[in-house]
């Protein structure tokens, strides 16, 4: 179901993706000056594209909300940041106790088994562009709690990725990940956990000198040692970084 009006029937018929980097140029949200794969500027390449309808795309003085549908939050339990995608989520803040999975189908069978409560914040790592290795996407385990009617109840953090279909607070690309040694791998079942979009805040409530002695006792997962994955892991840059191999 659309979120508002339109589907994208409607923004093709108008011109598609070019018209809204038309109204994202004209507000001064592009660089104009930079060039594209075909050798011209972003300038040049949107030289000849129409100005948005207002109605299917409209421009920065009728936006549909005054901020964007992504927030980046931060703190001791994401230094290098975290994505929450807010459209649609009624509930910004959450603060509740830990529920720490090591991959995905350890949290799908807990959520399965009704072991998850209202208020808690399950937490899944080791799921990122090394950890997976490959960035899975959480949608499962989040349609899940979703479908317990727990959507509202329940915060979910991930080093792993979503899709624009997750419904809730749900916090992906928690930077850096669990097979770095990122917070997120020190984080233990229990740990109180707050997640704030409004104030761009992704916490828990451990103190720096108890995450250190955590950290000495720290052992990173066995990684793949042949075969296409191990490339991949030794290549493979963090998510804040686009996971992007190098």
């Amino acid at each position: 179901r659309p979120g508002g009006r339109f589907v994208m029937l409607d923004m093709h018929k108008i011109g598609g993706v070019p018209v809204v980097l038309k109204a994202l140029l004209e507000s001064g949200h592009l660089h104009g000056d930079c060039l594209c794969v075909n050798g011209k500027t972003m300038a040049e390449n949107l030289a000849g594209i129409a100005l948005p309808d207002g109605e299917v795309v409209r421009d920065k003085s009728h936006a549909v909300e005054p901020t964007g549908g992504l927030v980046i939050v931060r703190g001791n339990l994401a230094p290098d940041g975290a994505v929450i995608k807010t459209t649609g989520v009624k509930k910004l803040a959450h603060t509740g106790p830990a529920r720490v999975f090591d991959g995905e189908e350890a949290a799908m069978k807990a959520v399965q088994n009704r072991e998850i409560l209202a208020g808690d914040v399950v937490v899944i790592r080791y799921e990122g562009p090394k950890g997976g290795p490959g960035m899975r996407e959480m949608l499962g385990v989040t349609a899940a709690i979703v479908g317990q009617g727990l959507g509202n109840d329940v915060a979910l953090l991930t080093d792993g990725r979503f899709s624009g279909a997750t419904k809730g607070l749900m916090v992906g690309h928690v930077g850096p990940e669990a097979f770095d040694g990122g917070p997120i791998a020190l984080v233990q079942t229990g740990d109180l956990v707050t997640v704030d979009a409004e104030a761009g805040v992704l916490s828990m409530a451990v103190t720096d000198q108890e995450l250190a002695t955590r950290k000495i006792s720290w052992k990173q997962p066995e990684p793949y040692s042949n075969g296409v994955l191990a490339k991949y892991v030794k290549l493979v840059g963090p998510a804040c970084r686009g996971a992007v191999t190098h």
